[in-house]
């Protein structure tokens, strides 16, 4: 997610499309036995975290999802990157200079070395800035950074890499010039996208720079070993400019993409950390500590690009029918926020003023209006709209979909459900291969513009459904030139309330986070963005669960 951070942040496990006010997670007993081994005796320098699903890559400028993203952030360094609390801080870089009409930033790079000795430069940052900016590294992220001069054009093909606005002054002095301003700049820096890659190794190796005997990084964890659909394992970089202060020798990263099973590996003490557990239908009866705040919304994505998906009528009908507060409230039950907005709380001085038209008729009404709208469409008892809902092969998804599926039945629609695994999911949905796609976000950053900016049209890969409006686009861009605070997120609501009168995206809930922590981690703070880096942990195995 990616970042949309499958979840695409990108978007992560089971839904997402958002981020918002904070986190927390679960810390519950773990007990031996299970698959052979108990992490109460284990190695107190050896983490073991489940990850949600199985990486397609750990390249920083190919990655989308959320659990590529929490390896990924172990191994390196961006120039901002997350502390203990999530928070953005210098690291890769010493201090940011940002000139007075806010547009250009002046970077000196920290003194620090590759995990193989070589000097990090500002030209491995130019180099890595051109390579996500080159239509030949395929990056579905690079849009995340169109804030920057030329990169859109770029991307496009229709300007070289070498054009973008990023150079290096000298050996450790880079600059970006912005074509607007990006108030959250901080936040931006420290994406995946922005990390730096090795010139001399991937210049050296291509692709297969990414094999564990090539691989270099400027993180806390180098990696080690990759068994496929197995396991991940990273070990301590040695050459990484804060290893005095990491705890962990090694971590290993399980995918977990069956929360269930995750579950059981947790109670058995075989997981240190699980992300996105336990399951729905078993919070309540495990509950220690849920958190109360929303990190992620799981929303529906819709193909414009086919019929009748492309006719806002048969659009407002699929969403009017759906009863989110049932859904909430009485099949997910974890504390999730009925969604009728995209972009979700926790947003710094944005405020919901933008609303589905819907929201506040009464259920009855809007199954009686969405019956209306059909059949103006031409779909009928006769001719009864039928599709295919495309939804993440997991527990979670099923049991939602088929919910969503009696409630679709009420209005006279017939839908099939097609499960499918992460990796294909994602593939489908970027090249808009589908009818109707569960999907989601996790945030890049704190503010508005990370949600809005994937329903523009010149967002290709990540705007599933290609939505695609004139005013929509003219708005958001708009959001751009304006200074004033108060009056930019205007223009923003302005935008999102366009995007829900068009239904350019059927919103479905305001998400929770879920995370199992056991008691034996220390360090692990709760925080927005649920990203607590391996590098600030430690483990006291001679905590017994209680």
């Amino acid at each position: 997610m990616a970042s949309g951070k499958a979840w695409n942040r990108r978007l992560a496990l089971a839904g997402g499309a958002a981020l918002a006010a904070g986190t927390g997670y679960l810390a519950l007993p773990k007990r031996g036995g299970g698959h052979g081994f108990n992490l109460s005796h284990a190695d107190p320098h050896i983490l073991v975290r489940g990850n949600s699903a199985e990486p397609t890559t750990l390249d920083p400028h190919k990655a989308t999802t959320i659990w590529e993203d929490w390896i990924m952030g172990d191994m390196f360094v961006g120039l901002m990157h997350q502390n203990a609390k999530a928070d953005p801080v210098p690291q890769a870089c010493e201090s940011v200079t940002v000139s007075d009409d806010g547009l250009t930033f002046t970077i000196k790079l920290r003194e620090h070395v590759w995990s193989d000795g070589v000097p990090v430069t500002a030209d491995d940052y130019v180099f890595s800035f051109r390579r996500i900016a080159d239509p030949k590294t395929a990056a579905q992220y690079v849009s995340i950074l169109y804030p920057i001069r030329n990169m859109r054009l770029a991307a496009e093909g229709k300007v070289k890499p070498e054009e973008i606005g990023v150079k290096a002054l000298d050996s450790r002095t880079l600059q970006i010039e912005m074509l607007y301003q990006t108030p959250y700049i901080n936040q931006l820096l420290m994406h995946q996208t922005t990390y730096a890659v090795p010139r001399h190794v991937v210049e050296k190796h291509g692709d297969a720079w990414l094999k564990p005997e090539n691989f270099v990084c400027n993180g806390p964890f180098l990696l080690k070993a990759w068994i496929p659909n197995d396991h991940i394992r990273v070990v301590k970089n040695p050459r990484f400019f804060g290893a005095a202060d990491v705890k962990l020798n090694e971590i290993i990263y399980f995918p977990t993409q069956d929360v269930s099973a995750a579950l059981k590996r947790f109670r058995a003490g075989e997981l240190d950390i699980a992300n996105r557990c336990p399951p729905p239908d078993q919070v309540v009866i495990l509950r220690k500590s849920i958190p109360d705040q929303v990190k992620i919304n799981p929303f529906i994505a819709v193909n414009q690009t086919r019929r009748p998906f492309n006719d806002v009528r048969v659009r407002t009908a699929l969403s009017m029918a759906l009863d989110r507060e049932t859904l909430a409230n009485k099949v997910v039950r974890i504390g999730q926020i009925p969604a009728y907005n995209v972009v979700p709380p926790g947003m710094p001085g944005y405020s919901y003023a933008a609303r589905s038209g819907f929201a506040s008729l009464p259920m009855a009404a809007r199954l009686e209006k969405a019956r209306s709208l059909l059949a103006e469409a031409g779909f009928g008892p006769q001719n009864p709209l039928r599709f295919n809902f495309s939804i993440y092969n997991t527990k979670e998804w099923r049991h939602w979909s088929v919910v969503l599926q009696y409630m679709w039945r009420s209005i006279g629609v017939d839908m099939h459900i097609v499960p499918l695994d992460s990796q294909i999911l994602y593939d489908y949905l970027r090249k808009k291969d589908f009818d109707l796609s569960s999907a989601g976000w996790v945030a890049d950053y704190r503010d508005p513009k990370n949600f809005l900016f994937l329903f523009q049209t010149s967002t290709t890969d990540l705007n599933y459904g290609s939505y695609s409006n004139a005013r929509y686009d003219r708005l958001v861009a708009q959001s751009d030139t304006i200074r004033d605070a108060g009056a930019r997120l205007e223009v923003i609501a302005q935008a999102e309330q366009q995007l829900l009168d068009d239904c350019g995206v059927i919103p479905l809930l305001h998400d929770v986070t879920r995370d199992m922590v056991s008691p034996q981690v220390r360090g692990w703070i709760p925080n927005v963005a649920n990203f607590n880096r391996s590098r600030y942990l430690s483990l006291d195995r001679g905590i017994q669960p209680s």
